[in-house]
């Protein structure tokens, strides 16, 4: 009875036949032994997976100590040239921060940017102000006064405030009348 992995074998191995009898002349008689070799070293290579030894993590170029030795510059483990920051050199070379650290057996809190870089640009945010809230911010907001109440006068009573002089009709421009809300005559 076959398992899974072997049917995955056969369809493999007849995948791998075919294409090689298309590009190449095989007689009649030695295609059997073709055939038993492909599965043979596909068996083979499986044995060998399946026995995997643990990853050591990579050489670095230098050593995690020496890579961070210039405040000024990280140098990277890959190529071992400085940089002010790692991050885009690691990315071209198919790495992540993490799989980076993990790869060369580096700590969690190893930099990707040279500290002189990171203290140079803090300073630049404090002088900026930024990563400060102002004290609005950071108290209650206020919230908005009520609206005055407008007065109601009683009837007969005078009112409580000048009324509004009108200016005289000669002087009065169509502006003035939309402010003041003028009828004309």
């Amino acid at each position: 009875m076959a398992d899974g992995s072997s049917l995955n074998f056969v369809d493999i191995t007849a995948d791998i036949a075919a294409a090689y009898l298309g590009n190449n002349q095989v007689r009649i008689g030695d295609v059997g032994g073709l055939i038993a070799t492909i599965h043979g070293a596909l068996k083979a290579l499986e044995s060998e997976s399946g026995s995997s030894p643990i990853e050591e993590p990579l050489k670095g170029a230098v050593s995690a100590r020496k890579s961070l030795a210039d405040p000024e510059r990280v140098i990277s483990m890959i190529d071992g040239k400085a940089y002010t920051t790692l991050k885009r050199h690691i990315t071209r070379h198919g790495y992540t921060p993490d799989s980076y650290r993990a790869a060369f057996g580096l700590p969690a809190s190893y930099p990707m940017t040279a500290s002189g870089y990171s203290e140079r640009r803090r300073e630049i945010a404090k002088t900026l102000g930024l990563g400060k809230r102002s004290a609005s911010a950071i108290a209650e907001p206020e919230a908005t006064p009520p609206a005055p109440k407008r007065q109601t006068r009683a009837k007969g009573a005078a009112p409580a405030a000048e009324p509004i002089a009108t200016p005289a009709p000669d002087t009065v421009t169509s502006t003035t009348r939309r402010r003041l809300k003028i009828k004309t005559a």
